[in-house]
């Protein structure tokens, strides 16, 4: 079994690395980067250091990886954060040196294609930390979202047990970034609808592994960062979510049932979906036809793990992936489900 551990904590004013291991967006959509920037020296009193990728559109995935490289191995960089997603973090992986890595763990943050990243890090035997990207949550207008904010303060300074909550209000409508006017005003929210709970009658603990299902089911398909032996998940807990893109309802049982056909959904002793977006720029849905988007999207989860793990704890709507706010999970780190008192702990 991979040892997996902790990387050390950075603390206020400390130099943390800014990559873009898959999109240079910010060299296009400059203003939720600078906001984001912003925010990680006066908010959270850290010094971000861009690399020579991280504002350029169409690096190879050598330049990407050696902007990694420089990161884990510069020892002033105490923490590295990607920019925003993509759509090729995947062809980075086999650039990557797993030994230089190893060597100079750091918590690394990213969401959505950087699940490749995180899933490296976990068969590396580092844990990293799913959320709060700097165009997308560090750059929100307005404000960051207060439990996006105070999730990743503890995610980032301090080590321990935190509670996850569902959302108070909660927002998945985007506003044009390169529209100045976006930035004048935080988005409009929504109040929350809490969790549903599936087989809620124990209490598991486990290291969590997934992400976007998306780009889960892309490594599955390249075969790059999963456990030959499934052993290495058992008792584990699944997290998953899906993005932007929005993945029909058919997609996501698909993707669900090509993991249960490889044995692997039985391994996990939870599985926590996240809250699915349902809206796009493309796909401007109604607040009526997002929520029929969810219920299918929720309908195929539930078909799939009836088939193939139907005693599974299953918590919907956690507020993990691309709607607003976004909580951190730690990747490969400790997750505990407790069904009968309704509460999700992760440790950071």
């Amino acid at each position: 079994m991979t040892r997996i551990s902790y990387p050390p904590k950075p603390a206020p004013g400390d130099r943390i690395a800014v990559v873009s291991p898959s999109s240079g967006l910010p060299g296009i959509l400059p203003l939720p980067h600078e906001l984001g920037l912003e925010r990680l020296r006066e908010e959270y009193g850290l010094e971000p250091v861009e690399y020579p990728s991280t504002r350029r559109m169409g690096s190879t995935p050598q330049e990407r990886a050696d902007d990694i490289h420089a990161a884990f191995a510069d020892p002033e960089i105490k923490a590295v954060v990607a920019s925003i997603g993509g759509d090729d973090q995947i062809t980075v992986l086999p650039f990557l040196d797993r030994e230089l890595i190893r060597a100079n763990p750091k918590p690394f943050f990213g969401t959505s294609d950087n699940t490749n990243l995180l899933a490296f890090l976990r068969t590396t035997g580092i844990v990293g930390f799913h959320g709060s990207t700097v165009m997308c949550e560090l750059g929100r207008p307005g404000a960051m979202h207060p439990q996006t904010a105070d999730s990743l303060r503890a995610a980032l300074f301090t080590s321990g047990a935190y509670e996850l909550r569902p959302a108070e209000r909660w927002n998945d409508v985007n506003r044009d970034w390169a529209d100045p006017a976006t930035f004048d005003a935080e988005p409009e929210t929504r109040p929350g609808t809490g969790w549903t709970w599936e087989n809620a009658d124990r209490v598991v603990e486990g290291r969590s592994w997934g992400g976007c299902l998306e780009i889960v089911g892309w490594l599955l398909m390249a075969d790059r960062e999963i456990a030959h032996d499934l052993g290495e998940y058992d008792g584990d807990v699944l997290f998953l979510e899906t993005s932007e893109e929005l993945p029909s309802a058919d997609e996501v049982f698909r993707t669900l049932r090509n993991m249960g056909e490889r044995g692997l959904l039985r391994r996990f002793s939870a599985l926590l979906m996240g809250r699915p977006k349902t809206w796009s720029f493309e796909r401007p849905n109604s607040p009526e036809e997002g929520a029929r988007y969810a219920a299918c999207q929720r309908e195929a989860v539930l078909r799939a793990m009836r088939i193939y793990a139907p005693d599974t704890t299953i918590v919907f709507d956690v507020d993990l992936g691309h709607t607003d706010p976004q909580l951190v999970i730690p990747y490969g780190g400790l997750v505990r489900v407790d069904g009968p008192a309704r509460r999700i702990t992760v440790t950071y």
